[in-house]
């Protein structure tokens, strides 16, 4: 999911999409752990789609704008 497309959630919508890709990272690494992963590259999209979430919800906790000048 895009940047833009984040900024345009609410809070709790953030909250609840964090929750569901930590979710889907622990399922990821179950599948690692079983050996039943194929796709090892997953780890790391999720992994910076949840920093991305993060990094929102923190910019807005202070009140920054977030865009780029």
């Amino acid at each position: 999911m895009k940047t833009s497309e984040l900024r345009e959630k609410t809070a709790e919508q953030l909250v609840e999409l964090e929750g569901q890709l930590r979710d889907q990272l622990i399922r990821l690494s179950v599948l690692k752990a079983t050996q039943r992963s194929t796709n090892t590259a997953q780890f790391g999209v999720v992994r910076r789609e949840i920093a991305r979430i993060k990094t929102i919800a923190r910019e807005r906790e202070l009140g920054v704008d977030g865009k780029k000048a």
